[in-house]
């Protein structure tokens, strides 16, 4: 930063965790004009932060390698904390419901997407091919809810969805309340089968450099923020969540430890 002076910085959103935990001076992204985060949602606590420490606003945004290209998106002109934006232009995207209805503001559903970079299928994977292409568009596997103006929440991967007592729990929602805790760094939250085999949500915490706080003060934290049912326990203390290389959280480890 100091040498090349950059204006754009492209990142993930363990990085930019990590950042506002490092040693840095509040002037090093001096020159940057705006970043850039895909790969897991960005949580609007980190984008906040970041954003009153260093001066840097943050657009979010999802992509993926079927479509080469980042096709949500927030932009310089229109941005909102905690959401992957809108549409980018030369996409179209849809939030549907199980019958492939459109579903209505703010009601949850799988992200579909079409755009002129999307692939025509997986090489030698005929079954995933047809379960994921549909003509010209694609299932994401994606949950997403899309607000009045037209801003998309992600919510999480539908096969990382928690039925919790016969209600559905959205990760993305409860590792967002987590992070909003002035200890808590990052946090990741995974679905485990308690004693008398009831799924519970359990969340894995990376706490700010030097914080220590206990079970009771992120049960009090969550409290007035969460149902019940999507209160997570225990929690698990890491110094570190398990990522891939592209920085998404491998939920599968998690729940192994």
């Amino acid at each position: 930063m100091t040498r090349e002076r950059p204006t754009l910085f492209f990142c993930i959103p363990t990085f930019y965790a990590a950042l506002l935990a490092a040693d840095l001076a509040d002037d090093s992204f001096g020159s940057v004009r705006f970043g850039v985060s895909a790969a897991e949602a960005l949580p609007a606590e980190t984008f906040e932060r970041f954003r009153q420490r260093f001066g840097v606003t943050i657009l979010d945004g999802i992509g993926s390698t079927e479509q080469l290209h980042i096709y949500l998106s927030n932009a310089p002109a229109g941005f909102r904390p905690g959401t992957s934006g809108r549409a980018v232009p030369g996409y179209e995207v849809r939030v549907v419901d199980e019958s492939d209805n459109d579903q209505v503001v703010d009601v949850p559903g799988q992200l579909l997407v079409r755009g002129p970079s999307v692939a025509t299928g997986y090489w030698c994977r005929s079954d995933t091919t047809r379960a994921t292409f549909e003509g010209e568009w694609m299932r994401t596997g994606d949950l997403y809810a899309v607000d009045v103006d037209g801003f998309h929440t992600y919510l999480g991967r539908v096969d990382d969805m928690l039925r919790v007592g016969g209600e559905w729990v959205s990760p993305a929602e409860v590792e967002g309340v987590l992070i909003a805790h002035r200890d808590v760094l990052e946090a990741a939250i995974v679905g485990l089968a308690d004693d008398q085999n009831v799924t519970r949500p359990v969340a894995f915490v990376v706490t700010v450099d030097g914080a220590t706080p206990s079970a009771d003060d992120l049960t009090e934290h969550c409290r007035s923020r969460l149902a019940g049912y999507k209160r997570p326990m225990p929690y698990r203390m890491v110094d570190e969540l398990l990522t891939t290389a592209t920085g998404k959280i491998q939920r599968f480890k998690l729940r192994a430890l």
